[in-house]
């Protein structure tokens, strides 16, 4: 769902290339020094733009359409087991089966604390019964995907609620380079947007796919979802942000979901 195929982006010109310090031959052959440039922009963005407090997992399960109720039992013995664990010290944002978008497909999010967190969480729950779970989970997937994401500063992941309906997650793949001045454009709009509804929460990923953003709302249906946005294109600065960040966006998707029965988030 947040994986796609590996694009192939032209090296640019020569000319470009010295203007930034870079020749065509180091891109092309990813020089120590062309990675620890990427790196950095990397590590300043993420310190400018976000929140730093937590780390998101995103997992998704591509599921046997003839396994998922199977696969739900499954999923929420080895989910509810590692939130009611003390030892592992997580929380479950949310679990979602996707109604619009990719079918048959599950996307579960998970808050750590940070990255020391995720190291520990991960250990202790290979060594424990909760890896057996995590197992009797894998005979009903076709494909799983994990990507580790960070909160935007400007917009915390909403706590637990049950307000019922349906959640849309937006993911957008960015050029690289760009999450910074897409952050800027986007927090600016915001405010707009908020006075029609209110996000669920915002991340950028830091590992697994990178230069992807994703942002979640609720709403309490698909016709509710289209009042909604109509009334966001009259308020001042909306317009401009969705202009100039999907200038910023290689490609974009949209997906419906449906909050599964023990999800915190519904």
């Amino acid at each position: 769902m947040f994986i796609s195929a590996v694009r192939r982006v032209a090296a640019p010109g020569a000319a470009a290339s010295a203007k930034r310090g870079i020749s065509v031959q180091t891109l092309l052959h990813g020089s120590p020094e062309a990675k620890a440039a990427g790196d950095l922009e990397i590590q300043q963005h993420s310190r400018l733009v976000g929140r730093g407090k937590y780390v998101h997992g995103f997992e998704t399960h591509r599921v046997k359409p003839d396994k998922i109720d199977e696969y739900k039992k499954a999923a929420e013995r080895y989910y509810k087991g590692i939130q009611e664990d003390p030892r592992l010290s997580v929380k479950l944002t949310g679990n979602w089966e996707t109604l619009v978008g990719d079918q048959d497909t599950f996307v579960h999010i998970i808050e750590y604390e940070n990255y020391a967190g995720y190291d520990k969480t991960s250990a202790l729950v290979r060594s424990s019964e909760h890896w057996d779970a995590y197992q009797a989970m894998l005979p009903f997937l076709n494909a799983r995907t994990n990507q580790l994401n960070q909160e935007f500063a400007i917009l915390p992941t909403a706590p637990p609620r049950a307000e019922g309906g349906i959640f849309e997650l937006r993911t957008y793949q960015l050029k690289p380079g760009t999450l910074l001045e897409w952050e800027t454009t986007w927090r600016r709009g915001i405010e707009a947007r908020r006075k029609s509804v209110a996000p669920v929460g915002a991340w950028f990923s830091q590992v697994g796919r990178l230069h992807q953003v994703h942002h979640m709302w609720q709403y309490p249906d698909l016709q509710t979802r289209k009042d909604v946005r109509e009334k966001a294109w009259q308020i001042d600065g909306w317009a401009e942000t969705v202009s100039k960040t999907a200038q910023l966006a290689k490609f974009m998707d949209a997906f419906i979901l449906s909050p599964l029965s023990f999800s915190p988030l519904k």
